[in-house]
């Protein structure tokens, strides 16, 4: 019994040494070469298919010069106000959403879910929900704040995060729904795009409700004030 259980613990040892060292080494090839496709874009196909409701994969990257920093200001005036100052994970947001939750029980719970969270998850990760695959977002979230940087998280997010059923990248929303290069959004068109992020299956930029109609106003007047990471060139105006 105790052979069999060392021979356990030893392949146990071997395998979370193995998920480290490709993890770690994804992540790093990730900060120079852009993803060419992430879990949920796959799983999205299957489910189409399964649903007999096909969704094939409409994608178009941008660099981060390539998109106009109202763009990434309306992304963290809607998801992540304080995205500059913290380290990953947003512990403040935390503790406000599990104050909330417990004064509000039965009603739908708030999260606290940081862009860089939601690039680790949109990045290597299926959209389950579950303690583990939480614990091993949070290790993603540190990993590539520390690998990346804020600004190669803020690109990646762009060109990675669902805009539509199956459209994938800012520029190719921005195309879609505006008929111009994501360089060229204005304020409300950029809050528009923003406004939607929680579920850009159900809502769309083009069609708006009063919802996201109300959702924009906040994101346009918090626009001016939300600080995001300089370009390495002259911004796209």
């Amino acid at each position: 019994m105790k052979k069999i259980f060392r021979i356990i613990l030893k392949y146990l040892l071997y395998s979370i040494l193995i998920f480290f060292l490709l993890s770690s080494l994804t992540v790093v090839a990730y900060k120079y070469i852009n993803p060419p496709l992430t879990p949920h874009m796959l799983i999205r196909v299957v489910e189409g298919l399964i649903e007999g409701d096909p969704v094939w994969i409409d994608k178009e990257w941008a660099d981060y010069e390539e998109i106009s920093p109202r763009m990434f200001r309306a992304i963290l005036s809607a998801e992540d106000a304080r995205y500059m100052s913290h380290n990953g994970v947003d512990w403040k947001a935390v503790e406000e959403s599990r104050k909330y939750n417990e004064r509000h029980k039965g009603k739908k719970k708030r999260g606290a879910s940081t862009v860089t969270m939601q690039t680790a998850k949109n990045t290597f990760l299926p959209h389950s929900r579950n303690y583990i695959r939480k614990a091993v977002e949070v290790y993603f979230t540190y990993l590539i704040e520390f690998t990346w940087g804020k600004k190669r998280i803020l690109e990646v997010y762009a060109n990675i995060v669902e805009w539509g059923p199956g459209l994938y990248g800012v520029e190719a929303a921005s195309q879609k729904f505006f008929n111009k290069s994501a360089s060229k959004l204005t304020n409300r068109e950029a809050a528009l795009l923003a406004a939607v992020l929680p579920n850009p299956r159900r809502w769309s930029p083009d069609k708006p409700t009063k919802y996201i109609n109300k959702r924009v106003s906040m994101i346009m007047s918090r626009m001016n004030h939300v600080p995001i990471p300089k370009a390495d060139k002259k911004e796209t105006k």
